[in-house]
This record gives C-alpha cells, structure tokens and sequence, in this order.
C-alpha cells in the first residue's frame, strides 16, 4: 500500500457500513418507539381512557346513582327528540356562519389594511375583541340585544321599528344574531393570521403580477389568494372546531332557550348531564358531537392534503 492509498483506506474505515438485518427506515422506527412511549400513554390516559368511559356510559341509563346498561337506547331516543333536532340544525348554522363570517370577513378587513396608510392601527379595531372572554363578550351583547338595549334605540333614532320583545325570544334570530355576536370576537383571530400571511407574500409575485396586468380583483384572486392557501387552511379548520363546540356565548345569553331553541350539541350535553342529570343521554350527545367533530376536521383535512 502506497503513502497516498493508505489514508484513502483508512478514511474507507470511517465510513458506516449498512449492517445486515432491517433496513435503515425500519429500524429507525424501531429505536423511535422507547421515545413515544410517554407520549402515546400520556394521550390514551388523558383522551382515548375518558372517550371509552363516556361510550361505555352513553350505553347506560344513568342518574348518578344507579347505572343500567341499556344499549342504544338512549341513541334512538335522540333521533326521536324534535329537541335534538334542533340542537343540530343550530350547530350546523353555526358552522355555516361562523366560516362565511369572521373567515371572509378577517380576510376583507386584512386585504384592506394592508397597503393601506395607517391601517397597521386601524386593524387593533378589529383585533382587540379578540382579547374578551366569551364571558366579557356575552355581558357586552346582552345589553346590545335585549329589548330596552342599544340595537333597539338605534333602531328606533334612525326612524326604525324595533324589536319590542328583543332579538334573543325567537328562532332563528336568536341563533343569529349570536353568531354575529361570536364574529365580533373571532375576528380578530383571522385578520392576525391572514396578516401574517400577506406578509409572508413574496413582493416580486405580487410584482410579477402586476407588470402581467393583474389588478384589483384580478390581483387578488389569481396572485394573493392562491399564497394564502396555508393561512386559510389553519384559519378555516379552526373555524370548524370551535363552532362545533360552542358553549359560552349561547349559555351566558340564552341558557339554550327559550325552550331550548337556540341550543347547540355543546349546550345540549350540558343540560342533559348537569342540570337534568341524564349523565347516559348527556354522554351519548357528547359522543355524537366527538364523532362529528373529529369526522368533519379529518374529512377537511384529507381534502386539503389531497389537493396540496
């Protein structure tokens, strides 16, 4: 061996050798595994032990003394509930508007203030009621929407017939005038990200776009809207998860009624578990709800990875 081949060899040494056995891949999965360990058990205690219990119970007739398995029972009785019904109509209204609302609405206020002069302060307007409890923002609404409130003596100084028995007594008004209630608060949400995601837009695209004769509409929908594909896909899956389970403002306002017309799934399971202490029915709306939750973000979220 010459005096140049021996520290080739010697750095042929160095390098690691594929061993015989698993592939690479394989094993690296393998050795991960002492790691996830913590994780996995720490998620099957705090989410998936809880979601068994409350399946298990959904199957009892249980009064918080006595436990009776009963099977489907108290799923049929939902079906055969015009309450239920309800409670689910109100829930997809909610999801409807809570996704036409604070998403198109944040995104028109974030294209606005924008480019525009000052709009960096114009923006707090719409982002500070983000920063209110659902508590704060429902004390706030119930002085604007109850009978002698604000809504109705505005009404009434611009010439208006307002609404003597108030905005919260009948269905559907009530569930949306909450909605617009909620958009008022989670606005502020999506202007920030849909903030942060015009300026993550490169300015030679929007440049590029411009010298191609983009403008205006056009601009918007075929250059930026397209770059803000990763900020509406976070805005609007959020947008779904909290609509469906929305509890707070419907609570504080309405309690559910008048005669439980404008509850949710969320308002529901919390009637039926700790006011009527129906802990089986209770359970098995909070099961319909966790199917339909998680039913709809992975139905969204596949959609989403297939087209990306």
């Amino acid at each position: 061996m010459t005096l140049l081949e021996k520290p080739r060899a010697e750095a042929g040494e160095d390098r690691p050798r594929p061993r015989p056995g698993l592939p690479l891949s394989t094993r690296d999965r393998l050795s991960a595994i002492p790691f996830l360990i913590g994780a996995v058990a720490l998620v099957g205690a705090l989410l998936l032990v809880p979601f068994i219990a409350t399946v298990y119970q959904s199957l009892t007739r249980d009064n918080g003394f006595t436990s009776t398995f009963i099977g489907f029972e108290n799923y049929l009785n939902l079906l055969e509930n015009p309450t239920f019904g309800r409670s689910v109509l109100n829930t997809l209204m909610w999801t409807v508007g809570t996704l036409i609302l604070p998403v198109g609405v944040g995104l028109l206020i974030a294209v606005l203030t924008n480019s525009v002069p000052g709009g960096r302060w114009l923006k707090y307007v719409f982002v500070l009621p983000y920063a209110l409890s659902g508590t704060a923002t429902a004390v706030i609404w119930g002085f604007i929407l109850r009978s002698d409130g604000a809504l109705n003596q505005a009404i009434e100084f611009f010439g208006g017939e307002a609404s003597t028995s108030g905005w919260l007594l009948s269905w559907p008004t009530n569930t949306i005038v909450m909605i617009v209630a909620s958009t008022w608060q989670a606005t502020g949400v999506t202007v920030i990200l849909f903030m942060i995601g015009l300026q993550a837009i490169p300015k030679e695209v929007v440049q590029a776009g411009e010298l191609d004769g983009a403008s205006g509409p056009r601009l918007f929908w075929h250059i930026i809207l397209p770059q803000l594909r990763p900020v509406t896909v976070v805005v609007i899956g959020m947008s779904i998860a909290n609509s469906l389970r929305v509890f707070d403002l419907i609570w504080l306002l309405t309690k559910g009624g008048p005669g439980a017309s404008s509850e949710t799934l969320a308002v529901t399971m919390y009637r039926q578990t700790f006011i009527l202490s129906d802990y089986g029915t209770g359970a098995a709306v909070a099961v319909v709800l966790s199917v339909i939750i998680v039913g709809a973000s992975w139905f969204y979220l596949r959609h989403q990875l297939k087209r990306g």
